[in-house]
């Protein structure tokens, strides 16, 4: 188990995920303090939220793939680790399997809200970051966590 998760946290698309979320979660607290000196020295950064935000959102969608991937979401071991084998499976396909239609649930509104605001020229207040493109990476996250749930739910991902 340790040896296969390890194998797939040091998969490309593992580790290009982790620097880019991890990228994106420097970015996000270096303009937090930027903000909080700027504050201080009388000299605040406007749309500083806005950044965090926008960073947040491609952080966030990039840990939930990883944390897919290296199958670290999560677990009730107290309970699942007294179960037999067979029974253990059975309850972590299904756990896959609801997790997979939460997630599409979840890409399926943003998607439809994304579809709403379409054309809306929707942006942040301050620095006028598009709202467009953050729901286009939520959408690929959310579905891409949802795919992978669902080949881990039939069996096409090894434990």
């Amino acid at each position: 188990m340790r040896h296969e998760r390890r194998s797939r946290a040091h998969h490309p698309t593992v580790r290009l995920l982790s620097i880019v979320g991890g990228v994106a979660l420097l970015f996000a607290m270096a303009v937090d303090v930027v903000s909080v000196i700027g504050r201080h020295i009388k000299l605040p950064l406007l749309g500083s939220i806005e950044l965090v935000q926008a960073a947040v959102v491609v952080s966030a969608s990039a840990g939930m793939i990883v944390a897919t991937i290296a199958r670290s979401h999560a677990v009730v071991h107290l309970v699942v680790d007294r179960l037999s084998p067979g029974a253990k499976g059975v309850v972590l396909r299904v756990a896959a399997a609801l997790s997979a239609l939460f997630f599409l649930a979840l890409a399926i509104g943003s998607g439809w809200v994304a579809a709403d605001m379409m054309g809306g020229h929707e942006e942040s207040e301050l620095l006028h970051i598009p709202y467009a493109p953050l729901r286009f990476v939520l959408v690929a996250a959310t579905l891409t966590v949802a795919a992978i749930f669902a080949a881990q739910a039939i069996g096409r991902v090894r434990r």
